[in-house]
């Protein structure tokens, strides 16, 4: 239904101009209001107070920077370092550590489907999703006192511009210049933080394109499979390193999401 509106609006507007912008913030505003993000946070709800693995827990008692169970403003403090793993963490990296350390999960098993489709479904999405949802009104604050916060950061900074791969791309080859875009997509200059902040404000997102929710993780893992580079590691510190670049770029801003995308 989202996307025959869509064509409705290319229909009215066959000619793209000053007011494409417009035109295609409208129809973002519309697919936001009929987003089911909701049903994503409530089934997230469930998983987070499901016993599983060998011990038989749930994640109720992880630790996601506030204290053990405190997700209230959760999100919007991460990546961070947690000093029981010696490692900076963003949210899904954080997930599997508790997984493998409060419910005696291997990793293996708990990131046996990280990213879902319509037939498989991803724990990792639906408890982003809830997760998330706890920090709506927070303003985006990932740590950067610790040293290796610091040292994440400057190295997102460099594989944000680093240029690799069968097509010399990097990610500032999309996300480097003004007035980009791809097909409909604007492509907003992510080391400017009047760009970055309402990216890192709204994702973990629902995508209408695939009907499916997808977290931080799986943007960057698409974007080097597009840019024909090798996939990173799930929750590896290439991935977690460029988003301590992108949320310190996009620090304060109120988190708004999960939000809801093309």
């Amino acid at each position: 239904m989202h996307r025959i509106a869509f064509v409705l609006i290319l229909l009215a507007f066959p000619v793209l101009g000053q007011d494409s912008k417009k035109e295609i913030q409208k129809y973002q505003q519309m697919i936001a209001e009929g987003s089911p993000v909701e049903l994503f946070e409530l089934g997230g709800e469930e998983l987070w107070k499901k016993p599983q693995g060998p011990k038989k827990v749930s994640l109720e008692k992880c630790d996601l920077g506030l204290g053990p169970g405190v997700l209230k403003g959760a999100y919007a403090q991460l990546p961070r370092y947690f000093k029981d793993a010696d490692r900076v963490m963003d949210l899904e990296a954080r997930l599997l550590y508790c997984m493998e350390t409060l419910q005696g999960r291997s990793r293996a098993e708990a990131t046996k489907v990280v990213f879902g489709n319509q037939d498989t479904l991803s724990e990792m999405e639906y408890l982003s999703a809830y997760i998330a949802g706890h920090s709506r009104g927070v303003k985006m604050a990932p740590g950067m006192t610790h040293p290796k916060e610091k040292q994440a950061f400057e190295l997102g900074q460099k594989l944000f511009f680093h240029r690799a791969g069968p097509w010399d791309f990097s990610c500032a080859s999309c996300h480097g210049e003004e007035d980009k875009r791809i097909r409909m997509q604007d492509l907003p200059v992510l080391y400017k933080p009047q760009a970055a902040r309402p990216v890192v404000a709204t994702w973990p997102a629902y995508r209408v394109s695939n009907s499916q929710f997808k977290t931080m993780q799986w943007r960057l893992n698409d974007c080097y499979r597009q840019m024909r580079m090798p996939e990173p590691n799930y929750a590896s510190d290439l991935t977690i390193a460029i988003t301590t670049f992108l949320t310190e770029t996009g620090k304060g801003e109120p988190y708004r999401g999960p939000g809801t995308k093309r």
